[in-house]
């Protein structure tokens, strides 16, 4: 579990990604493992962080610590939240050839994993990059993104929590240059419990240069459709609305009524009919009738 040097730069870009991932592919399979339990996981996270370093290798061969941005990716991956939401993924944990069964462990080892397995994410990371790797404090807190306050205190409490639930190692009455002497060949031996078989880093760059292939593929296609829909929406908009239906309008009226109904007429004017006709019938003159403070006016009397 530790690094080692870069590879030479008189190699190819291929060359030296393959001996980056011949050198730290086994032992950062093993740490995912530690930080999660989960071996295909593990597996799955060093190929993936892996095939995004080949992607960006002219960026990452030139960095002083290739293996620490890769271990960076490797560590964020198998930690990440989302992987609690894949239904598939505690039947995944099935032993395969690449990722064969671990050995059974001793009381202290199980342990040791249970205990470590129930700390929050953050603890693992740094108790495994500080105790288990060898790390200081300051290049500890800069790979977990926190303050070197918060990173010994995860520290601290990951210790505390290690030394209560496993009390056979006996960490509760050392120092803590002892605690962490002491962690570091557990955490080893832990690790060390996990046979992985990596795939070959030709493998792992295929795996990745097919994944750009298809997402520039799929970006192609996208841009196409969003294109056509545009060209679609400018010609419909160039030639103007749709002609819709014609909006009814009233009723005709017919000139001769259908038999047996009567035409209607305003409830008013009928009125105003019958009292001509009976006016008329009466050989008077039709009367208004005016009414003012209640009395007739003048004309109608």
């Amino acid at each position: 579990m530790t690094s080692a040097p870069a590879a030479p730069a008189h190699l190819t870009p291929a060359a030296a990604f393959d001996a980056l991932y011949a050198r730290h592919a086994h032992d950062l399979t093993r740490q995912a493992i530690v930080l999660t339990g989960l071996p295909h996981l593990s597996q799955e996270a060093v190929e993936r962080s892996f095939q995004a370093a080949w992607q960006r290798w002219p960026e990452i061969a030139v960095d002083p610590d290739p293996a620490g941005r890769v271990r960076a990716m490797v560590h964020e991956y198998a930690l990440s939240p989302w992987h609690r939401m894949r239904p598939n993924l505690r039947a995944g944990q099935r032993p395969s050839p690449r990722v064969p069964a671990a050995p059974p462990a001793n009381p202290p080892q199980r342990a040791l994993r249970d205990a470590v397995l129930s700390l929050p994410a953050v603890y693992r990371r740094a108790l495994l990059l500080h105790d288990g790797l060898g790390l200081d404090l300051s290049e500890t807190a800069a790979e977990v993104e926190a303050s070197t306050a918060a990173t010994a205190g995860r520290l601290l409490h990951a210790r505390r929590a290690l030394a209560e639930r496993v009390p056979a190692f006996g960490l509760a009455a050392e120092t803590p240059v002892r605690q962490r002497e002491i962690l570091r060949e557990r955490l080893a031996g832990l690790a060390a419990l996990y046979p992985v078989a990596p795939p070959a880093a030709g493998a792992v760059r295929t795996g990745g240069e097919r994944t750009v292939s298809r997402m520039t593929q799929g970006a192609f296609g996208l841009t196409a459709v969003i294109a056509a829909a545009t060209a679609f929406t400018l010609v419909n908009e160039a030639a103007g609305p749709l002609p819709g239906r014609p909006e009814a309008g009233p009723p005709a009226v017919s000139a001769s009524p259908t038999p047996g109904a009567k035409a209607r007429e305003p409830r008013t004017e009928q009125a105003k009919h019958a009292r001509t006709g009976q006016h008329a019938a009466a050989g008077g003159p039709v009367r208004r009738n005016v009414v003012r403070s209640g009395l007739l006016a003048p004309e109608a009397r």
